[in-house]
């Protein structure tokens, strides 16, 4: 690899490890760095890691939803594995898909905002804590295009619910979180970006859905819905020393969703 952007002797962290987009992020870190760390909810890392016979990746179960854990957690890996010099942070959770506005039940807005932003800031603070007296250290915290934009009700006809407000609502928070860490420590060295997704549905969906499909893909000036692994260069980027100069930044990734 080219030494601007290798990843050589770095160990990075990678929360919803083995999902839909941190799968594909594992499974390519894996022979580039140093090390690894897969968290994801119970048995899932270990079932991803032994079915792509990953070297160097170390999976741990944990559901990071339970904030109380998170300090004890960090404190213990760092012991076992020293302070990472990345985190791509993917760990989300939302209670409104498929409900309305006006019928979504506050108790579900307000579990996605808890169980979907604190256990990012949580987790960001402290391995930032342990990174500051090193000076170095990237966070790639992943957000969506409908925590920038909101969705277009065309796109989800009845009896279609459009994207939940908690889901969009939570991820425009952890963009602004983003910043407000990238401020702070940045003169420690740290730097903490937001990647943006576009419309990356599953495949399932795509299989189900064939003209929801259309009208997603029709939305964006490439034409097309995203494809998974074109979320994995861009998190590699900002991981890399070839972003030692990027913080603060939302990296959208929409096929120019929201350019229109």
């Amino acid at each position: 690899m080219n030494p601007w952007y290798s990843l050589e002797n770095k160990t990075i962290w990678v929360t919803g490890g083995a999902g839909y987009f941190g799968g594909a992020i594992t499974k390519e870190l894996d022979p580039l760095c140093r090390k690894v760390i897969c968290l994801d909810r119970p048995g899932r890392a270990e079932a991803f890691v032994a079915e792509e016979k990953l070297t160097r990746t170390i999976p741990v179960s944990q559901d990071l939803a339970d904030v109380a854990v998170i300090p004890g957690l960090v404190e213990k890996l760092v012991a076992a594995h020293g302070v990472p010099d990345g985190l791509v942070n993917l760990t989300f959770a939302s209670f409104g898909a498929g409900k309305g506005l006006a019928e979504l039940p506050l108790t579900d807005f307000q579990k996605t905002v808890n169980d979907g932003v604190a256990p990012t800031f949580l987790l960001c603070r402290e391995l930032a804590e342990r990174m500051r007296p090193r000076g170095s250290g990237s966070f790639v915290i992943y957000a969506s295009m409908y925590g920038v934009v909101a969705p277009n009700p065309k796109n989800y006809p009845a009896p279609m619910a459009p994207n939940s407000i908690d889901y969009g609502a939570s991820k425009a928070a952890l963009l602004q979180m983003s910043r407000y860490f990238a401020v702070h420590y940045g003169p420690a060295g740290l730097r903490f970006n937001c990647l943006t997704p576009g419309a990356f549905p599953h495949p399932p969906l795509v299989a189900a859905e064939p003209e929801f499909i259309a009208r997603l893909s029709a939305s964006a000036p490439l034409g097309r819905i995203g494809r998974r692994n074109e979320m994995v260069g861009p998190s590699l980027f900002l991981l890399s020393d070839g972003a030692s100069y990027v913080t603060g930044h939302n990296l959208v990734v929409d096929g120019g969703w929201t350019a229109w």
